[in-house]
């Protein structure tokens, strides 16, 4: 029995919505199934202005764009992060100020943000590591002290929360991912949450190429045109049709996924008590989607035996980010602000375990008896 990391979720409904779609001969964007999806996140996110785009990447060069980030600016957010993040505002010249994350939670260490502040900070990018929330009010408290806007990078967070608030809705912006690895996909796309209303106007416009296309289609002006930069954004009616009805059954996917998460942190407990392996915490305050599913061993070669030991037993087990200020973009790019305690010796531990949706008893069951196992050796 091999068990893959990661399914893609498939349902039922995706095949008739489809063939819907192939009907109307109605592909590019912006079309009934964006709106539908546009209309189901006004409701999750409590009112907030929220655009599909085609990726989570491209939602993050929007914020970068949104923010007028300049050459020369500095952005902090956590190493332990995927690429994107940084690229986002490296593209616009700024540079990237790295600082520590918190062993617990894999998240930025929120007491460190304030001491990488300088006159050249110009955004705060949070990264709610697993669908886990940071530490949004100190973090919040901190970038409404020396007025720099915050920028959430829930990419894995649909259906998490902090303080009860969907993550993505707390800072300037927040985006999300549903590449086809995430609790709620359509292949490649993301979203724009924002927050800010003076920025919804322009958040348009750069979706549009530049254009005003989108007052134009609600009968704000009689003609579009070019009115600044921006690029194509949009997903196609494709995409939005196969998200859609994942959104609709987005709490059913949540369940499915915790089931399994719950499982594998009552039935791993046991390793985590005799101190062969370190479980994930979450926070009293955060509510989580059961996106990912890792444990930490001892070191570096500790991961690597574990690695290959699932592997002979047909179980696609994985590793995360390695640290960005270690890479050769993020040497060129970046610099880390303070001591790197936690963020390249975590990472190097740190394993994930196979989770997906309507994952099976004895998969789940098959996972947990290899990593006995090789601890049993």
């Amino acid at each position: 029995m091999f068990i893959p990391f990661n399914r893609p979720v498939v349902l039922e409904d995706q095949v008739r919505i489809f063939e819907e779609v192939l009907k109307n001969k109605k592909f590019s964007g912006d079309n009934a199934y964006t709106q539908h999806c546009h209309r189901w996140f006004n409701e999750y996110s409590n009112g907030r202005k929220t655009l599909l785009t085609t990726s989570c990447t491209h939602a993050l060069e929007m914020c970068a764009m949104l923010l007028n980030i300049q050459p020369g600016d500095e952005v902090i957010m956590p190493s332990y992060n995927f690429v994107s993040a940084a690229n986002a505002f490296v593209l616009r010249g700024a540079k990237v100020c790295f600082v520590d994350v918190r062993p617990d939670t894999l998240n930025i260490d929120e007491t460190l943000i304030e001491s990488a502040i300088t006159e050249r900070t110009k955004a705060i990018v949070v990264v709610h590591y697993a669908g886990i929330g940071c530490e949004m009010d100190a973090i919040m408290s901190v970038a409404t002290k020396h007025q720099i806007p915050v920028v959430e990078d829930a990419a894995q967070g649909i259906q998490s929360f902090y303080n009860s608030k969907p993550l993505g809705t707390i800072g300037t912006m927040g985006t999300l991912s549903f590449h086809e690895t995430k609790n709620c996909h359509c292949g490649e796309g993301g979203a724009l949450i924002i927050n800010d209303e003076t920025l919804i106007e322009k958040a348009e416009i750069i979706r549009e190429k530049g254009t005003n296309r989108s007052a134009f289609f609600r009968g704000e002006v009689d003609k579009y045109s070019w009115i600044d930069l921006g690029s194509s954004y949009l997903p196609s009616e494709l995409n939005a049709s196969y998200l859609y009805p994942q959104l609709l059954k987005v709490q059913d996917i949540t369940d499915n996924r915790l089931e399994t998460w719950n499982y594998y942190h009552r039935s791993l407990q046991s390793l985590q008590t005799s101190g062969q392996l370190e479980l994930p915490t979450i926070p009293e305050n955060c509510g989580h989607n059961g996106h990912i599913f890792w444990l930490k061993v001892k070191d570096l070669a500790e991961r690597t035996a574990l690695l290959s030991f699932l592997r002979s037993k047909e179980i696609q087990a994985v590793f995360h980010y390695v640290p960005l200020h270690s890479a050769a973009g993020g040497q060129k790019y970046s610099e880390f602000v303070g001591q790197d305690i936690y963020t390249t010796k975590e990472s190097e531990r740190l394993l994930r375990l196979p989770l997906y949706y309507d994952m099976q008893v004895a998969e789940r069951a098959a996972v947990v008896d290899a990593v006995k196992e090789f601890f049993a050796a």
